[in-house]
């Protein structure tokens, strides 16, 4: 069981009650118009996300490696598609624990994200074996050779 479902409605009414006991309806008043301008923040954020998101192909990053390099452990969902621009392809089954995102850039190189209860736990970076085979840095090109 989360904690958090039961601390923060405890927190927000301890907020509430202390406000008004403290400095009676004006406390109560400001408690609460915090309270909701809290809300619409983040409400805004979630919006603004989303926007940025819906313009992009679904499962889609500009750098796999970029974002591999800028993951952390215990970031929700939510910040992980504010980093990327994009909805991550879902690989698990709608509603399964825990939940599986990739995305992928445009060398087919992709991010495995695994999601426990909306946080970031492990992650995993697949690049494609390259064709090429590794040539030697300043070996025979004509910019070396002048």
């Amino acid at each position: 069981m989360n904690l958090r479902n039961i601390f923060v409605p405890l927190g927000v009414v301890g907020l509430i009650a202390f406000g008004f006991m403290a400095y009676g309806w004006a406390g109560l008043a400001a408690v609460i118009g915090g309270l909701v301008m809290w809300a619409l923040l983040h409400f805004t954020r979630l919006m603004n996300v989303m926007k940025k998101a819906a313009n992009r192909p679904m499962g889609y990053v500009g750098s796999a490696v970029m974002l591999n390099a800028r993951l952390r452990e215990g970031v929700n969902l939510m910040h992980v598609v504010a980093m990327t621009q994009a909805l991550g392809e879902q690989l698990s089954a709608e509603g399964a624990e825990p939940e599986l995102y990739r995305w992928t850039d445009g060398t087919n190189s992709h991010v495995t994200c695994e999601f426990r209860h909306g946080k970031l736990v492990k992650w995993t970076l697949v690049r494609p074996p390259s064709d090429e085979p590794a040539v030697a840095a300043g070996a025979d090109t004509p910019a070396a050779s002048g």
